[in-house]
């Protein structure tokens, strides 16, 4: 199984897991569903990555980080449920499950599953999206739109997309849903690694705010900005956040 292939399969093995949390956990607080999908989710990529690439090093939102992986040449990304909020309410589809491959120095391979939406992207190939309306689309977070996305709706003269999780925001962009995706408040590589993979494989432009490449396994690995949006958009965009 190539790397490409294993990604999109733990993404969509790890997506149907929480699912059944999901309705194993219907009356369960908002809490205790979040926690337990976290958990149980994390720990089923740490076991098929154990088993499937055991030279390899991982690097996950619920685990502990291990200093290996700054020396090792293969190193796997995954955030095991992005959207804990979205998750934990009932009939939300804008969450995901991130798995990606960052090989020295740059990332190789990378699946988004969108389990509620039947859907996983995943590298080699992604569709490019569709033709864009003539107002670009800036998906936003549904409770706290940062301040420099509605900069960048005013310069492009665009409209806002609210939407839940990092993975599902970069999704909407990939599937023609959205244009642009600008983000300044705060994430980490487990965030973005699998989305911009995805992203990038569909021809969409990435970058750090101020243009420069988003770089992954760091040794903090704290990512606080990117932009993902459609190739064409990329110098206007550039011209807010810069």
């Amino acid at each position: 199984m190539s790397d490409h292939e294993l990604a999109a399969r733990l993404a969509t093995e790890a997506g149907n897991l929480l699912l059944r949390v999901r309705d194993e956990l219907a009356d369960a607080s908002e809490k205790e569903r979040k926690d337990a999908g976290d958990k149980r989710s994390h720990d089923f990529l740490m076991q098929a990555l154990a088993a499937e690439r055991p030279d390899d090093a991982v690097l996950s939102e619920e685990g502990v980080d291990n200093p290996a992986r700054l020396s090792a040449h293969r190193v796997w990304i995954v955030d095991p449920l992005d959207g804990t909020r979205e998750f934990s309410e009932s009939g939300r589809e804008d969450w995901a499950v991130h798995v990606a491959l960052w090989q020295d120095g740059e990332l190789v391979a990378g699946a988004v599953a969108l389990p509620a939406q039947g859907v996983t992207l995943a590298t080699p190939t992604v569709a490019a999206p569709p033709s864009a309306p003539s107002a670009p689309r800036i998906v936003v977070s549904r409770t706290r739109p940062p301040a420099l996305a509605l900069d960048v709706r005013h310069a492009l003269g665009g409209t806002l997309v609210e939407m839940g999780s990092a993975g599902a925001k970069v999704a909407a962009v990939v599937q023609g849903k959205a244009d642009v995706y600008v983000h300044a408040g705060g994430q980490y590589e487990w965030d973005s690694a699998a989305p911009v993979a995805v992203a990038r494989a569909a021809g969409l432009f990435t970058s750090r705010l101020d243009g420069s490449p988003l770089r992954y396994n760091q040794p903090d690995p704290k990512l606080p900005d990117l932009i993902v949006c459609r190739e064409e958009l990329a110098d206007a965009v550039l011209a807010v956040t810069e």
